[in-house]
């Protein structure tokens, strides 16, 4: 049922400037992802509170699950800080559990509890409520919102072990947000039917900071500079949305070369990568500082967006692929719909396919320049200006 939010009080304020700005995401300290590189924008003309991640998916008793679970109960205590200028950070408190309606009203006088009390200490007046996590929903339009946008970038019920009762929450969220963002074509052809206030927003990149990767003065770091070439590269958590099995034939076909994989290892990943034990040619070389990615790209002959097909994935829009290109770098992907649209990323129909179109980027003379231009235009700036003109005109239709 389509459903556009006209329960407001008021008329909220359409612009986005001089704001006061709630934002559930994830941990302010993960890698920066797409929300990161928004609220960054926006911080500069508004005040941001971000509050820290609240679970998605039940957690395991893996090692590294029940770390995260230590880490939140003892960041809870700590104070809320700015962590850079008009960005203040909160640790909320929740129970990673959705499906059971007594856990879901505790998570939820929990929350508001916490929020409303940090909104007061910094005297936030009349916030939008910018929601980039799809559990926020349990609290969304209970916080003295002057209005609510949902900014989907996944498909988030899909994920292994999401929590039950997530479903559930993220459509009401839809029904209720004043306005839907979406990042994929995919996410816009299922979602507008839950809100008719749905557009595309297709993500941006840190143009400037990858494109340090084609300065004479960007050193390539020693432990990827010293491997046998052609160096075949990725960057990003190695999930279990990642193929692994096509990795390994990657490996096995360029023997004399080193394919590199940069990042952490997903807890939901832990099986799945182990067709990688054992392979000399495949290199782990754990998380990298954000900082140091544009040196890592420039010592890649071509990178890779090596997904595995799936709803998951069909609705994603790797940030990756543009961080590539904006190093200059050439890139292969699997056939996943958004990364048809960007020009220098070259599709494999299938395991073959991709294979040999990573050799065709081996040996093919790309101009670096050439390809970095080629994304230029897809900042984070363009990305924030396209969202101010969606809510104006939003805002104008709801006054006709």
């Amino acid at each position: 049922m389509t459903k556009v939010r006209t329960n407001l009080q008021r008329m909220p304020r359409t612009e986005l400037s001089g704001r006061d700005i709630i934002c559930f995401s994830h941990d302010w300290s993960g890698d920066p992802l797409s929300k990161t590189h928004l609220i960054r924008v926006l911080s500069r003309d508004n005040r941001i509170l971000w509050v820290n991640a609240i679970a998605n998916r039940a957690p395991t008793a893996s090692t590294k699950d029940l770390s995260r679970i230590y880490r939140k109960l003892a960041s809870f205590t700590k104070p809320v800080v700015e962590v850079e200028p008009n960005i203040y950070v909160l640790n909320p408190l929740a129970v990673p559990a959705y499906g059971n309606q007594a856990v879901r009203k505790f998570n939820e006088r929990f929350l508001v509890s916490q929020v409303r009390r940090t909104l007061r200490r910094l005297g936030f007046k009349r916030p939008l409520n910018l929601v980039f996590n799809p559990a926020a929903g349990l609290v969304a339009g209970k916080l003295g919102e002057d209005g609510i946008i949902y900014y989907c970038v996944d498909e988030y019920t899909a994920f292994t072990g999401a929590s039950k009762g997530l479903k559930e929450i993220e459509e009401k969220l839809f029904g209720d947000a004043d306005l839907v963002i979406v990042s994929a074509e995919e996410l816009l052809r299922s979602k507008k039917k839950f809100n008719e206030n749905t557009h595309l927003i297709r993500h941006g990149t840190d143009w400037a900071h990858f494109r340090r990767a084609l300065e004479p003065a960007t050193e390539i770091p020693p432990e990827i500079d010293a491997l046998p070439r052609p160096i075949i590269g990725f960057h990003g958590l190695l999930a279990d949305w990642v193929d692994y099995p096509l990795i390994k034939k990657l490996a096995e076909r360029f023997r004399d070369g080193s394919v590199v994989l940069i990042g952490k290892i997903a807890v939901d990943a832990e099986e799945k990568i182990r067709v990688l034990e054992g392979i000399e040619n495949v290199h782990f070389l754990g998380r990298k500082p954000y900082s140091e990615l544009p040196a890592y790209c420039k010592g890649f002959d071509v990178a890779i967006n090596p997904f595995v097909i799936n709803e998951l994935t069909l609705a994603a829009n790797p940030l990756k692929v543009r961080e590539y290109l904006a190093a200059g770098v050439p890139v292969v992907s699997t056939d996943i719909p958004e990364v048809r649209v960007l020009e220098h990323c070259h599709v494999g129909r299938d395991d073959e396919d991709f294979i040999v179109r990573v050799e065709q980027q081996i040996t093919s003379a790309n101009d670096r320049q050439i390809i970095s231009d080629s994304i230029r235009g897809e900042s984070w700036e363009a990305k924030v200006e396209e969202l101010k003109g969606l809510l104006e005109n939003w805002g104008e239709r709801q006054a006709d």
